[in-house]
């Protein structure tokens, strides 16, 4: 999903490797920008490419269409069958695959250098010419409904959802991502291959490659996989939201010895002159793993739950600070006084001068060794592009991060921790709480 991307590219860029740092815009023969590290260490090439418009942008009656035909792009293509297509990719090594996310869709295509031409043949059959035989169709939609009823049974999912109708109200970004079953079963083919002619265009699309390959090769390739989609895809209107309703507490009862807990409010946003500062805040509340205040608290000084943690949720739209973690059901309220407390500290006080520097140092350095796979960064590049940035943005990153003074952090902290704003969802049989509603 974006928002996860866009978490994971605060962290990365400082520390890439020094190979990530030169990247060149390719622009193919029919036009097709992409962004290109080159990497000849190794002869592996790794496309991803993303899509404007995802989830949100389903119609309502037909929630689940973008996740749906996402699943059904590999199930066939051409004149390969789902057992077909799946044995030539198995075959030679490669790895295709698409996902929706919430504002964006996006795959990726990992494979040898060598097998280059064959890929792009297979993932231009797939964008293009996809099968959607009903048996597939029929089999993917019975494992989505199964999902989907899973997903009614799970506290955690319903906490969620609650948590975003609480928050967003009828707003897009508060529907289910995945569809109900209703909608998923009123999805037809026509209703497949009308996603594919409204969302899979070139002028939406985003292409980042890492790998064994030359700009003029990148080029050739860029056209071969996507020069026959449509040139324009449909207009996308999604509405700004911002939550403005005041703190509540809901309680949603299933049986059961824990209670999982969702809270947050309202955000910061990507552009926002505070988003950095913000990020290093929320790092040290409870983004920050054992290092966190809600961590020392909440587990490490009265054990009352296996893990908290908070993270920023930031939507093309929309954006929430948010948090949450399970407790015993007898301990859940003293788990959520703690939390309610760290909340409100943070936002009255702000971290400390060795707090922000800690978290400075841990965004800037550790974290991004774990990412070393060309795909990941790939992934990074067209993340970045989503957003906006230009190339030297991954130097600009380090400077914005080290830049942060302690008056901004606690100035961000104020926007984001405000008790009087803050919503909880419990859902269990928790003890000790009552429900404003």
């Amino acid at each position: 999903m974006r928002k996860l991307l866009l978490i994971a590219f605060l962290f990365v860029f400082a520390a890439m490797p020094a190979r990530a740092q030169n990247i060149e815009e390719v622009r193919s023969p029919g036009g097709i920008v992409a962004w290109l590290i080159r990497d000849p260490g190794l002869p592996v090439l790794a496309l991803e490419f993303s899509w404007r418009g995802g989830t949100a942008a389903d119609p309502a009656d037909k929630l689940g269409l973008a996740a749906m035909t996402a699943d059904l792009l590999t199930s066939g293509a051409g004149d390969l069958d789902q057992q077909g297509f799946a044995r030539e990719l198995e075959d030679r090594s490669i790895t295709l695959g698409f996902s929706a996310g919430t504002d964006t869709l996006q795959g990726g295509l990992r494979l040898l250098a060598r097998d280059a031409d064959r890929g792009a043949d297979l993932l231009a059959s797939a964008l293009t010419k996809p099968r959607f035989d009903p048996r597939d169709v029929e089999r993917v939609r019975a494992r989505i409904v199964q999902g989907i009823a899973q997903e009614d049974a799970n506290p955690q999912t319903l906490a969620r959802r609650a948590f975003a109708k609480a928050a967003l109200g009828d707003h897009p970004y508060a529907r289910q991502s995945r569809g109900t079953a209703d909608t998923v079963r009123a999805i037809t083919i026509d209703d497949l291959r009308g996603q594919l002619a409204k969302r899979y265009a070139r002028d939406n699309l985003v292409v980042a490659a890492v790998g064994d390959v030359t700009p003029e090769r990148l080029g050739q390739l860029l056209d071969r996989a996507f020069g026959a989609l449509p040139a324009k895809s449909e207009t996308i209107e999604i509405p700004r939201i911002e939550i403005t309703s005041p703190a509540r507490t809901l309680v949603i009862r299933r049986p059961g010895t824990q209670t999982f807990a969702i809270f947050g409010q309202q955000g910061i946003e990507r552009d926002d002159p505070d988003f950095f500062a913000a990020a290093l805040v929320n790092y040290v509340l409870g983004g920050g793993g054992f290092n966190s205040r809600l961590m020392l608290s909440v587990r490490e000084r009265e054990g009352l739950t296996y893990g908290v943690g908070t993270g920023l949720a930031v939507f093309d739209r929309a954006a929430i600070v948010q948090g949450s973690f399970s407790s015993e059901n007898g301990r859940i309220a003293r788990a959520l006084e703690l939390v309610r407390a760290d909340w409100a500290r943070m936002g009255a006080e702000g971290p400390t001068d060795a707090e922000l520097q800690g978290a400075k140092d841990y965004l800037n350095g550790s974290f991004p060794l774990q990412f070393d796979r060309s795909d990941r960064i790939a992934r990074l590049l067209v993340a970045a592009r989503l957003d906006g940035r230009g190339r030297d943005w991954f130097d600009e990153r380090k400077r914005r991060i080290d830049s942060v003074t302690l008056d901004q952090a606690r100035r961000a902290a104020r926007r984001l921790y405000d008790p009087a704003k803050m919503i909880v969802v419990l859902a269990g049989e928790p003890q000790g709480i009552q429900a404003s509603e």
